[in-house]
């Protein structure tokens, strides 16, 4: 995993797994039950609106306590959208940094160095190309989007709302955090 270098030891540093994805007001579909020969239909509006999420999962020092962060926008993410991001978890946990992210570009350039020069107790690492297995945040997604799956917000509020709602409880679950970790193709000494 390449990233910026730094002279300080990092033994006793948070560990921050980010990533982004995307809430559609279009319906997630997923396999549900129902009686036979009566398929369950969804009815909604078409609405190409979306809320973009970046968020990421922290394993303290002693791996204990786990924590979830994210950032909702309007908008699609960009290189200042992850850096207020990642201003907004420096200013959460105190002391050392390790983040993981993904070789895309909205996670490299001049503003990103610019907070790693700011905050040196930040070092940014990335993970193999073409390698979501290994993010454990990718498995938050799954279960955000399955909880939300065969829902029919109203609106972009009403999106907004519920995802909000099921952010607030995975934060709360110790068990779901930690089944996140497990789950991805990190070594065991993090499960």
């Amino acid at each position: 995993m390449g990233g910026n270098k730094k002279k300080a030891t990092w033994l006793g540093a948070y560990l921050i797994f980010c990533d982004e994805s995307g809430f559609m007001l279009t319906p997630t579909v997923r396999r549900t039950w129902a009686p036979v020969g009566r398929t369950p239909l969804i009815h909604h509006h078409f609405a190409n609106d979306r809320i973009s999420v970046i968020a990421g999962i922290s394993v303290s020092p002693t791996a204990k306590r786990l924590g979830l962060f994210g950032m909702f926008f309007w908008e699609n993410i960009a290189q200042e959208h992850v850096v207020v991001f990642l201003h907004e978890v420096l200013r959460h946990l105190r002391g050392q940094l390790i983040v993981l992210l993904d070789n895309s570009n909205i996670h490299k350039g001049a503003p990103i160095d610019d907070l790693c020069r700011r905050f040196p107790r930040l070092c940014l690492k990335y993970f193999p190309p073409y390698a979501p297995e290994l993010n454990p945040e990718e498995g938050a997604w799954g279960l955000l989007k399955g909880a939300m799956g065969n829902g029919r917000p109203d609106d972009i509020q009403d999106l907004a709302e519920q995802l909000q709602q099921e952010f607030r409880g995975l934060a709360r679950s110790q068990p779901k955090l930690r089944g996140c970790i497990q789950q991805s193709g990190l070594p065991f000494y993090l499960s």
